[in-house]
């Protein structure tokens, strides 16, 4: 009767391990969070709870099957004590055959009701953190850029993960099951005391000392769940480091001395989880020990009371299996709630994230067909916190189709002013209009489908070459990629590859070069065809044939576009019609190339230094 205990102790050991090994790809970058919620905190609940709605048949078929499988688990002794009082003791084959295949029926009964019981819970969970990670992830791509520059990226990794996952144990090892097994404890001890209260005594007697060593491990458990928690941040975050910066590594010969720091890191690790470890295996004899002691003070008892008649042969053969059921939940409970608590930190977590409002305003309703590219900043002035202002009175005027150039020194505000022309950020003063109308009065998807740029650090997907420029656009066909794959001068190498179009670039763009990435970029503007063209240091890191391509590129990208256009080069901006010249978030200069070079004041002198270090090179 006790080897199920006993797998049941090591099930959950098991458990408890997986657990700790699944996080451990989660939690890169995240500092840790303190567990502080509370077990049943009603509001997070109550919010959780509101995504169940699409799913009241599962989640009302889940209660009744956690009832019903409570109420049917203490039937199985009753029959066993009624076989062995009223057909064993007194010699009756057939009872004993038709009480055999009654509790064979019940036993199979049980176990399809919790077959379902597991699948319809754990469909619950996953249906709930599907929907909600949906609407998490939807709520996310909505933020503007400020919320990310404040937001570690593993953090929000981590909540649409990790912590929609633990929401969904909620369902399948939490408060379902939790209210299951208090259920079924109840209707236990109920029973056992109708059977025969004097054994039922016995039988309880140790549980005090259970409920006191379960709530000594369910403390200890949760601080070493913390500690592993940290420790496994600190060796992701190591790992992810120094694999990103191998090379550091390596050119410097850190190798030996990098590897002692990893030995002592995985220590830590190694030793949290022993420590977590540890408690189970101090738990587990304990509830062993109480159990045996249960089961030998009940035996006894049974014994003298078939003596006196008092208890009888099946009454002591049913309180063993009732010892059996009794103290498996309780030994559980800790595991339990523990998973509950996990559940309702990890939401506070959630919401926390679904209640920040951090996007910008869209209130606008042109919804523009065809724009003819006019740009005009007036006055405009910005900061990102505060009063620190990175623009400050900014004012030029870009008319359609023409080119408008800006310059000037790292942190003088040219990408801000990209950024806000995006409206990735809101202006603090001032106005900023396109065709004469201010940009808030733009629906914001509108707004920026006339708009196309090409960064600096070029991001592609880790996908093909076709859908990294059609960004799975179904109306831009193959053809059109081709096409403009061809008049920006980018065909030749992508068709040097293997697949082609079809190439898988892998993680970022790792398998092409900085000049093979911008060049797919440019392709990805021109398939959107623009109205406006936004070129942010397209040439700063490369060499000079690529630079080349990339200026073929840009002339026919710009050609019939309204164009701004950044960059460190000055030789790739003197065709443009106007150039701006920024220091510290002012204008200083203003006028072409020719004009800028007669006033003798900034742009000349970025234009000599240029000029110097390429006679030096």
């Amino acid at each position: 009767m006790i080897a199920p205990f006993l797998g049941s102790c090591n099930k959950t050991r098991k458990s408890y391990i997986i657990g700790i090994v699944n996080l451990q790809p989660l939690i890169i970058n995240n500092p840790p969070m303190a567990i502080t919620g509370k077990a049943f905190d009603y509001p997070i609940l109550k919010r959780i709870y509101q995504y169940v709605n699409p799913y009241k048949r599962i989640f009302y078929t889940s209660i009744i099957l956690t009832l019903t499988i409570a109420f049917i688990g203490p039937i199985r002794p009753l029959m066993v004590q009624y076989t062995f009082d009223n057909y064993i003791t007194k010699g009756n084959p057939q009872g004993l055959m038709k009480m055999t295949l009654l509790m064979i029926a019940l036993l199979l009964l049980q176990s399809a009701l919790q077959y379902y019981h597991t699948v319809l819970t754990n469909l619950l969970g996953q249906s709930v953190i599907k929907d909600l990670r949906k609407k998490l992830y939807n709520h996310i791509i909505n933020f503007n850029l400020k919320y990310f520059d404040h937001t570690p990226i593993g953090t929000l990794i981590t909540r649409v993960i990790s912590d929609m996952e633990t929401i969904a144990d909620i369902f399948s090892e939490g408060l379902i099951v939790i209210i299951g097994d208090l259920l079924q404890l109840i209707v236990l001890i109920t029973i056992m005391f109708f059977v025969n209260w004097r054994l039922a005594l016995m039988s309880i007697s140790t549980i005090p000392l259970l409920l006191i060593a379960t709530r000594y491990f369910q403390i200890g458990i949760k601080e070493a769940f913390k500690d592993v928690r940290t420790q496994v941040a600190n060796l992701n975050t190591f790992m992810q480091e120094h694999i990103t910066g191998m090379s550091v590594v390596q050119l410097f010969n850190r190798e030996e001395v990098e590897m002692e720091r990893f030995k002592e890191i995985n220590q830590s690790h190694a030793a949290a989880n022993i420590r977590g470890v540890w408690y189970y295996s101090i738990f587990f004899p304990v509830v062993e020990i109480l159990s045996a002691a249960s089961l030998g003070l009940m035996v006894w008892m049974g014994a003298r009371g078939s003596l006196t008649g008092t208890a009888t042969l099946g009454q002591i053969t049913a309180f063993i299996m009732f010892i059996n059921m009794l103290f498996r939940p309780i030994r559980e409970l800790a595991d339990k709630f523990n998973t509950l608590q996990m559940g309702m930190v990890s939401s506070e977590r959630i919401f926390k994230v679904m209640d920040t409002v951090s996007k910008n305003d869209n209130t606008g309703v042109i919804i523009p067909h065809d724009i003819k590219g006019e740009i005009s900043f007036e006055n405009v002035v910005f900061a990102y916190n505060n009063e620190d202002w990175v623009l400050n009175d900014i004012s030029f005027h870009v008319k359609p189709g023409k080119t408008l150039a800006i310059v000037g020194a790292t942190g003088a505000g040219k990408s801000s002013i990209i950024s806000l022309l995006n409206r990735f950020y809101e202006i603090n003063k001032g106005s900023i209009k396109i065709d004469g109308i201010d940009i808030s009065e733009y629906e914001l998807m509108a707004l920026r489908r006339n708009i196309a740029f090409v960064a600096q650090d070029v991001f592609l997907f880790s996908d093909t070459i076709a859908n990294n420029i059609s960004l799975r656009n179904e109306s831009i066909s193959m053809d059109e990629i081709i096409k403009a794959a061809r008049m920006v001068g980018a065909d030749k190498f992508i068709e040097t590859l293997p697949n082609a179009y079809h190439y898988h670039v892998g993680e970022r763009g790792g398998s092409l070069s900085v000049g093979q990435r911008q060049l797919i970029s440019f392709i990805r503007a021109y398939v959107y065809n623009p109205r406006i063209l936004i070129l942010d240091e397209a040439t700063s890191s490369i060499d000079t044939e690529t630079e080349e391509l990339i200026q073929y590129a840009t002339d026919k990208l710009t050609e019939n576009r309204t164009s701004i256009v950044i960059a460190h080069r000055l030789a790739t901006i003197q065709k443009a019609d106007n150039i701006l010249v920024l220091d510290h978030g002012k204008i200083v200069e203003t006028g072409n190339h020719q004009e800028l070079l007669k006033q003798n004041g900034h742009y000349k002198k970025l234009y000599e230094l240029q000029f110097e270090d390429k006679v030096i090179q």
